[in-house]
């Protein structure tokens, strides 16, 4: 039995609803197993489904040539709701023209729940915004509660970290140096240790390459090199002038891989947090990756915490991950000043976040500028003994 992720949970609040719901993510995240988890539900309430993977071949030719041949692979009974789950919509030709046609034609009697391997192929094959019709849901790696409850921990994932036990926090703190170290990809954390490296060199190229051939990419190694300085430069900014030079590319093809790689999935950019665009404005954005996992592979590192030199970058992007669980990625941007002073995150327009690798680097002082131009926004300091509190 597959184990239920807490967003499968959120995804049946909406099994009622006629909406569209559609589950984009990276590869590999965990999209189909939620389909499967979703229609087992249903099958077991005794509600009519059909579930249809479109890396067939011959589902495809047929559904490519007209939607309604949905019609003659499965014997639909409309007279009563179904529930067709969709697995790698994106292979089709025109995926919301397949979508519109079943949501106009047949509401109420036919609910969709579909997925896609890369928000990427959806931007670039969706003609219509399918606006009102559509639910998106972001299907990233486990976050670390999730990941908690595929280590067998599943009360431990439901409590308030803030209120433990010390045999409890001491469980939480080693689990918590296994996802800061291989990430939340499902394969790569129910595996055994010796073989979280081999899983997580075939999600990379195995998997990101397809991103990169139905991306169009003609330069795969420039790609994979990209993927591996950015993951030396997690939390500085990225100068894709600079990046352009050192790889021997234009800066027109860097900035096509980084749209690829985030609409993948696999990383971010984030942008400036300013009010005074003369002295605190910069151009450039900050990059983290969405799976701890990932980036140390591309890092070629795997040591514990306290052996690793780049403890800083990684405690600040496990923060970013944590963050993403619970807004926007929009909502969160990064201040400096053109003068040097940053904070390295600001999350809306409330709360901002510092992050040191000990409490005793924590000097309130450096950021008096920041309290003096913004007192409303609430700077918390962050590190690793006080990051899982925040979740």
């Amino acid at each position: 039995m597959s184990i239920v992720r807490q967003l499968t949970l959120d995804i049946e609040k909406y099994m009622a609803d006629d909406e569209i719901l559609l589950l984009v993510g990276a590869r590999q995240a965990g999209k189909t197993t939620i389909l499967h988890q979703l229609r087992d539900k249903l099958q077991k309430d005794s509600k009519p489904c059909y579930f249809l993977n479109l890396e067939d071949p011959d589902f495809l030719s047929l559904l490519n040539q007209s939607p309604k041949n949905l019609f003659q692979i499965f014997p639909l009974d409309l007279k009563k709701r179904s529930y067709l789950f969709v697995d790698e919509i994106q292979y089709l030709n025109d995926p919301s023209n397949f979508l519109k046609y079943f949501y106009d034609q047949y509401q109420g009697k036919l609910k969709i729940i579909a997925s896609g391997s890369s928000a990427f192929y959806i931007d670039r094959r969706f003609n219509d915004s399918l606006a009102g019709r559509k639910r998106l849901f972001q299907i990233l790696t486990l976050s670390f509660r999730d990941f908690l409850r595929f280590k067998g921990e599943t009360e431990l994932a439901t409590r308030n970290f803030k209120q433990l036990a010390m045999s409890e926090k001491d469980t939480l703190n080693r689990y918590n140096q296994e996802y800061l170290i291989y990430g939340g990809y499902p394969r790569v954390v129910l595996a055994p240790t010796e073989e979280k490296e081999n899983l997580l060199s075939e999600l990379l190229y195995s998997y990101i390459k397809k991103d990169v051939n139905e991306a169009a990419v003609r330069q795969e190694d420039v790609f994979l090199q990209l993927l591996k300085l950015l993951a030396a430069q997690v939390g500085n900014l990225v100068n894709t002038t600079e990046l352009a030079s050192t790889l021997g590319v234009s800066k027109t093809a860097i900035d096509n891989y980084l749209y690829v790689m985030q609409k993948s999935f696999h990383l971010r950019l984030i942008r400036p947090f300013y009010q005074n665009v003369r002295k605190e404005i910069t151009k450039m954005p900050k990059v983290y990756f969405l799976d701890l996992g990932l980036r140390n592979f591309l890092f070629r590192n795997f040591d514990s915490l306290i052996q690793r030199p780049d403890k800083g970058p990684l405690l600040e992007n496990a923060l970013y991950r944590q963050l993403i669980e619970k807004n926007y990625f929009d909502d969160i941007r990064f201040w400096r000043t053109s003068s040097g002073n940053e904070v390295d995150f600001v999350v809306g327009e409330k709360t901002a976040f510092e992050v040191k690798t000990q409490s005793r680097k924590i000097s309130p002082a450096k950021y008096k500028q920041f309290k003096q131009n913004y007192p409303n926004i609430d700077l918390n300091f962050v590190t690793l003994e006080n990051l899982l509190s925040l979740g």
